[in-house]
């Protein structure tokens, strides 16, 4: 977390202009109107303002405490200083959204991590999370990587016994980026 620490102001506004429509017209054709989301690890609050806009209730986590306060600052809501391996909810959302956060749990934690959140959806609820694409594993720019394929996210979730709704390739939604490409996925609980 020490990296979005010290570099949460250009995290910031490197990612709260991304458009993530597409993405977001995914997710909530499943929700029901006006339904509960955990926004796990709403980094720059982006998509957290986005939710709760569009009259949704939210919760929004984040691990670095830099950008929960600028998140809060940007969303207006109080993002709370959590980490994963600490989410204790329990049927309290109707989705999760984890946009390009999960990918920094290491293989060796990711399933505990993946059960917690589980725990914290209501019956049929949905989960979307998002993961650079291929199979590094380890440090890259000063931050901790777990890329994932297709085939890999799927059996991930299914090992968990996720319904795998869909998966699909898209290219990095920030300017510059888009030769990145990421790894999309949709269960249900």
């Amino acid at each position: 977390m020490n990296y979005y620490d010290e570099n949460a102001q250009d995290f910031f506004d490197g990612t709260v202009d991304a458009d993530m429509t597409p993405h977001y017209e995914e997710f909530l054709n499943y929700l029901p109107k006006y339904g509960e989301i955990l926004d796990c690890g709403c980094g720059s609050g982006r998509d957290t303002l986005k939710f709760k806009n569009l009259g949704y209730e939210v919760t929004a986590i984040d691990g670095s405490l830099e950008m929960c306060k600028l998140a809060s600052e940007h969303s207006g809501i109080d993002v709370k200083h959590m980490q994963f391996q600490e989410i204790e909810f329990v049927e309290e959302f109707d989705g999760i959204w984890a946009s390009a956060s999960l990918l920094h749990v290491p293989s060796s934690e990711i399933e505990d991590v993946l059960k917690r959140l589980k725990t914290s959806l209501k019956d049929d609820g949905i989960f979307y999370a998002s993961f650079k694409y291929g199979d590094f594993e380890g440090h890259r720019n000063g931050r901790y990587f777990n890329d994932l394929t297709e085939d890999a996210a799927k059996e991930l979730f299914e090992k968990l016994d996720f319904n795998v709704i869909k998966t699909w390739i898209t290219t990095d939604a920030r300017k510059g980026r888009e030769n990145e490409r990421w790894v999309n996925i949709l269960v249900k609980k």
